[in-house]
């Protein structure tokens, strides 16, 4: 076996039960010495996609964090807990109401450890990375299990992408939008700034048009641990009911040699996953219309067969968001609700993952709705 992920059931986010689970994903793999270095200073870095409570499925949920908190004490840790959220968009100062009502801040402040704006950053190759990652000994990465519209799922390799810094996320969106080159532009983050563990919060998890509010909560009580990121999309995509192969960042960060992706070969401790009669999850409709098709057919009819977003004004409350994520601009807000720019639109689905009152759903091309897709 040439990669190790753990496991763990855990029913609730009572704290206690979720601490012991946290310890036990950690335990089955050599235990946290195993990955940090006593006395050093660590990053946390949660999944805090937008101003939203635990209870919605959409952030990594406070009490995991607590737990890997009160772990890293343990070892005289100086630990430093910080994200870039989505809804950032240009305006920092929502990032305090993103740590404020998502429970990080009354996390950080009961368990006295720095809780930072990740607003301060350092360029490479095609992107800036927050300059913690220069300042820190290592990073911990704390996803969420969710589904994504454009990447399928969004796990351990994905939940990186929250360390690029400030509004250069749509600039990502903008430059690199079809699936493929965003897959590999999350790989190059993955390669940047390689966690040293990677714990995903999978107690609560979301399944549908994840990753926002679209999405549906799902119960599924497991959590996932290890340091291979690639190992643990793989086993996310299996707990999932799909195949590593339909997840084009995982796919590519196999073909850089940077994890393991095939299942045979990995060791999963903790819960035989097939035993655990998991239903399949449901998908994003955009996904499952892409796999359907032939490559080829995909190919040719590529102009014709297309999914653009559109608002459900009965939800919607002129908010603004969408407007101020767009990566194209192709959003207008008017007095009377928003308007798309479909010329423009290159279906990146970021108003969608980002609107906190899921009022932006997926409006088929005629083509699409004649084949059933």
């Amino acid at each position: 076996m040439s990669a190790q992920v753990s496991v763990i059931k855990c029913d609730s986010y009572e704290p206690k039960a979720v601490g012991q689970a946290v310890r036990n994903t950690v335990n089955f793999l050599g235990g946290l010495t195993a990955f940090i270095k006593p006395g050093s200073s660590v990053l946390v870095k949660p999944n805090l996609l937008m101003s939203k409570g635990p209870e919605c499925a959409i952030t990594t949920h406070p009490e995991v964090v607590r737990a890997v908190i009160q772990m890293l004490k343990e070892i005289n840790c100086k630990v430093t807990v910080g994200d870039g959220p989505a809804a950032w968009a240009k305006y920092a100062e929502n990032v305090d109401e993103v740590y404020n009502i998502t429970g990080m801040k009354k996390v950080c402040q009961e368990e006295e450890v720095r809780l930072v704006i990740l607003d301060k950053r350092r360029m490479r190759a095609k992107f800036p990375l927050t300059v913690l990652l220069d300042e820190c000994d290592y990073l911990i990465s704390l996803p969420k299990f969710k589904t994504h519209e454009l990447t399928l799922l969004t796990g351990a390799i994905k939940n990186l992408f929250g360390l690029v810094s400030g509004t250069y996320k749509m600039e990502l969106h903008k430059n690199y939008f079809e699936a493929q080159e965003f897959a590999n532009i999350l790989v190059d983050i993955y390669q940047e700034a390689k966690p040293a563990l990677t714990i995903i919060d999978g107690i609560l998890a979301m399944e549908g048009e994840g990753p926002g509010t679209s999405g549906k909560a799902r119960q599924l009580n497991l959590l996932l641990a290890g340091s291979d990121c690639v190992a643990l999309d793989t086993v996310m995509a299996k707990i999932m009911g799909i195949t590593n192969q339909e997840v084009l960042s995982t796919k590519e960060a196999a073909l850089r040699g940077l994890g393991e992706a095939q299942i045979n070969r990995i060791e999963i401790k903790g819960e035989n996953i097939d035993k655990l009669n998991i239903a399949p999850f449901i998908l994003p409709t955009t996904y499952n219309a892409r796999r359907k098709l032939p490559l080829p057919v995909k190919t040719m009819l590529k102009s014709l067969i297309r999914y653009y977003p559109y608002c459900l004004k009965s939800k919607c409350i002129l908010c603004g968001q969408c407007e101020k994520i767009c990566p194209h601009q192709c959003i207008a807000l008017k007095n009377n609700g928003i308007f798309f720019n479909y010329k423009k639109c290159i279906a990146c689905f970021c108003c969608q993952e980002t609107c906190p009152e899921a009022a932006i759903k997926v409006k088929k091309s005629f083509l699409a709705k004649l084949m059933g897709l």
